[in-house]
Order: C-alpha cells, then structure tokens, then sequence
C-alpha cells in the first residue's frame, strides 16, 4: 500500500497511538471510534515506548482498515508490519544521531520495504514548557515566535529530498504549534504540512487547519477526550468540502 500525505488539496488527521498508553480493550475503542470518525491513518509510536510497537501494529491492522504509519522514537520501535514508516530527520536540532546517525543503523532494515518509507523533515518547536521529546532528543526547539528560522529549516529539509515537514509541540505540549508559524511556512513549501501536540480542542484542530496544515496528529488530546477525535474529522470535512468547491 503507498501512502501519500496530502498536500494542499484535501485535509487529514492522524490519530497517534503510543503502545505504552494502551490495553487491548482500550485500543480496541480507540480503533472503532477512530473508524466510526473516518480517520485518516494511525501513527504508532513514541517518545519513551517499552511496549513492542510491531503488536501494536498488527493489532490496529486487525481492528480497522485504517492505514498504519510508523512513527518510530528511536531504533527498537522499527518494524516493517506497517503500510508506511516515517523516517525522522530532527532538522531543528544539531544532534548527529538523530539526523542521520540512526538512519545509517536502519537502513539495512529498511532497505527491503524502502517504497514504505517517507523522510520527513521533524522540527520542534516552543510550546511553553519542556516535552518528552525535547529532552529525549537532546536538542532545543525552534522559540516559538521565530517564523523565519522555522521556514528557512522546513526550506532546508524540502532542498534536501523531505516529502513532508512536520511541525511538532510534543506529546502533551501545553500550546500548540503558533499559528503564525504554521502560516508561515506553509506559504514557503511546496511539500505536505504536518503539525502535532498541544491540539487537545476543536479549536485549536480548526486554528491548525486554517494556518494551512494539511494533516493533524492528534495523541494525549483523545486520551483525555475521546470525542476530540471525531470533531477532529468534522472539522476536517468541512474544509475538504470547501477545497472541493474552490
């Protein structure tokens, strides 16, 4: 199965689901609303994950029809179960591993379900406290009001080969990505435009929506309110039916 982010056209939203935070029963609810809602795909993963996420991969393929995307934290969440694997380059910081030290490690691995892989450009941004991914990754985020590095670094990652850029918070961010930051650079590339952490309300799924990102991630906002989700994807039809008509 290739997947394809969409880019301009149409919106999308990504529920993440992190093994660690999951019971079968629970995961069981999260797919069959996650279904009920018409989520676009599922990112399994996280910053901290003990839990195998190769079975979580496969339970959620069981349980719903939803396409699966890795979205690995580190090297021992690999796994090839899934139908396409984001293959992180943290373009915001400065640490070798993580922009290409872990890649070398993986791509042996990967070498074989190569068509599944998607590079995307991952840059932190502020969001008003420090994340689990800020200091797991030990780097420093974007400041929040500075638009012209955000562009310039999601410039840098689109020159460099990228297929996406994603603007990320962190899991349980206590803001979102700044809207203007968001406009900003999706009025510079070309690619599809990702943003996640801090959407824990319908308000602030539409405020990402209407800067111009094309997909949201929504993770510890369904945890706390698994309702957030479906107003997710009804706000997310209401633009796709207003790029339909444009």
């Amino acid at each position: 199965m290739r997947i394809d982010i969409p880019n301009r056209q149409r919106k999308a939203v990504a529920q993440l689901i992190d093994p660690d935070k999951v019971t079968d029963s629970s995961l069981a609810l999260t797919a069959d609303n996650a279904a009920r809602a018409k989520v676009d795909f599922f990112l399994a993963g996280g910053s901290l994950t003990s839990a195998p996420v190769g079975i979580l991969v496969e339970k959620l393929k069981k349980l719903t029809d939803i396409p699966v995307i890795l979205f690995p934290g580190n090297l021992i969440q690999l796994t090839a179960e899934a139908d396409a694997i984001f293959l992180l380059s943290l373009i915001s910081g400065r640490n070798p591993e993580l922009l290409i030290g872990n890649h070398v490690i993986a791509a042996p691995f990967l070498k074989n379900v190569r068509e599944s892989v998607i590079p995307v450009g991952y840059i932190l941004v502020d969001c008003g406290g420090r994340t689990s991914v800020e200091y797991m990754s030990q780097t420093s985020p974007v400041p929040r009001d500075k638009y012209d590095i955000a562009v310039a670094t999601a410039l840098a990652g689109e020159m460099l080969g990228m297929r996406a850029i994603y603007l990320e918070a962190g899991s349980g961010a206590a803001l979102p990505t700044d809207i203007k930051m968001i406009e900003a650079v999706r009025a510079e590339i070309t690619i599809p435009l990702i943003t996640g952490g801090g959407l824990n309300t319908p308000d602030k799924v539409e405020g990402a929506f209407a800067a111009g990102a094309d997909m949201v991630v929504i993770g510890n906002g369904c945890e706390k309110n698994a309702k957030l989700i479906t107003d997710a994807c009804t706000i997310r039809d209401r633009y796709n039916q207003r790029l339909l008509s444009i």
